[in-house]
């Protein structure tokens, strides 16, 4: 199974320990879920872990932001979308995120993100929220 997680569900995960967490933890321990990312997304990453709550959380976990951009770059598969398409007007970010699900012929895309959920597909790709996402590689 291929998942893309949106940069909410990666942020939550590398900084809290709630239903995110358990599922980047559960991806890495089942050898038929792969992850995948692209640099758009992790330039997104980036950003939002070098923000002051962030950097806050991090330093309260022993971490810099470089270490958790580090890690979480080791755990993806990288893809490189061909094209980023237009469909969520209200946040380009969104777009990312389907683009690299294409460009990873991902199997589900994980989100908090209301946009993204209400499409509840995006060209055959399930979008679910972490908890979703956990029930579906058997750790729910």
């Amino acid at each position: 199974m291929r998942l893309v997680l949106d940069t909410n569900v990666v942020v939550s995960a590398l900084l809290w320990r709630g239903t995110p967490y358990r599922l980047l933890e559960a991806i890495r321990q089942k050898p038929g879920v792969r992850l995948h990312s692209s640099p758009a997304l992790l330039d997104e990453l980036t950003d939002v872990l070098t923000r002051p709550f962030a950097e806050t959380r991090l330093t309260l976990l022993a971490k810099t932001s470089r270490e958790a951009v580090a890690d979480y770059s080791e755990a993806v598969e990288w893809v490189e979308p061909d094209e980023v398409p237009r469909v969520i007007l209200a946040d380009s970010d969104d777009d990312q995120v389907l683009a690299a699900a294409l460009a990873a012929r991902a199997d589900l895309i994980v989100s908090g993100d209301a946009h993204l959920l209400n499409l509840k597909n995006f060209q055959g790709i399930p979008i679910v929220n972490a908890s979703q996402a956990l029930s579906r590689i058997g750790q729910g």
